[in-house]
């Protein structure tokens, strides 16, 4: 038999001695692994560094605001007219398809900020007119009357005047002391004359006086004046006797001021109790019968 002849060994596996080892001792593999991690982390910085730029940015901020007052507004409506809708800003409802709005103020609100009056804004609701007291009777000039009158007209704010008429005493002299107080301009509303009280006169003393006065101020000043009262006193002691001029009618908290489609009112004061700012007191709410054209048109024109 032949000697058994061990086999041979296995021959060394060749290394390519070329290729050194990185400083760091990693393989090249793992440095690919450690560079597409490095990536991805700084794609996520990237990532929340845009979303935080969104979150902290006031578009954003006032989107999100806007979104959720809308969203609330519409639960705080839920089941109210939605013709008569509730401004938390103004404190009051406010009949929605009017666009124009105004208020009418006194000595009683006191001193006024007319700049705030003018920037105060929620949604499209915002104070464009505002009838001033100048006179009351035969004597009494509204302690605030001009400064109101001055600094109104300056915020922007297109101003009316208003005699509180006292029924007992001459109609023309009542006008003549109203025409002396208010220097009415192009652009100012018409002369109003606040009728709402018989003051011990009969009605036909009443309307005879208040006659005497719009005729003299029309006379005067080339406008026909406007007629404020309230929606009850116009029925009973004015209706059918000077339906030839506008009317101001006074009837609050309700969606709707229900008057015959002919009655010649241009504006309704429909609450007594808004809050505006720049005013430290509650004031009464207008709103204007009509478009944009038809408020111009019922300014002085020269």
């Amino acid at each position: 038999m032949p000697p058994l002849v061990p086999p041979k060994p296995p021959a060394p596996r060749k290394t390519n001695s070329s290729r050194k080892p990185s400083a760091s001792g990693r393989k090249p593999a793992a440095r690919k692994r450690n560079a597409k991690k490095k990536g991805m982390a700084m794609e996520w910085k990237f990532a929340i560094a845009g979303l935080l730029l969104i979150l902290l940015s006031p578009f954003y901020y006032g989107y999100v605001i806007k979104g959720f007052s809308s969203t609330w507004r519409w639960i705080a409506d839920w089941g109210e007219d939605p013709n008569y809708r509730t401004y938390s800003s103004f404190n009051i409802k406010i009949p929605k398809k009017y666009s124009i709005h105004g208020i009418d103020v006194s000595y009683y609100q006191g001193k006024i900020d007319w700049k705030q009056v003018k920037q105060m804004k929620e949604d499209d609701v915002q104070v464009h007119f505002a009838f001033i007291k100048a006179t009351e009777g035969m004597f009494s000039v509204d302690p605030y009357f001009q400064r109101n009158w001055r600094e109104a007209a300056k915020a922007g704010i297109v101003c009316g005047a208003y005699h509180f008429f006292r029924p007992q005493k001459s109609g023309e002299w009542q006008a003549k002391f109203f025409l002396q107080t208010v220097k009415f301009e192009e652009g100012d509303l018409p002369p109003v004359v606040d009728i709402e009280q018989l003051n011990g006169a009969s009605p036909e003393q009443m309307r005879l006086e208040l006659q005497v006065f719009l005729t003299y101020v029309e006379h005067n000043t080339k406008v026909k004046p406007i007629i404020y009262s309230g929606l009850t006193f116009y029925k009973d002691y004015l209706k059918g006797y000077f339906d030839e001029y506008p009317l101001w009618i006074a009837h609050y908290y309700k969606s709707e001021l229900k008057l015959s489609e002919n009655t010649k009112w241009f504006f309704w004061q429909h609450s007594d109790k808004a809050k505006i700012s720049g005013i430290n007191h509650v004031v009464d709410f207008n709103a204007f019968k009509g478009d944009s054209t038809a408020f111009e048109a019922m300014r002085i024109q020269d």
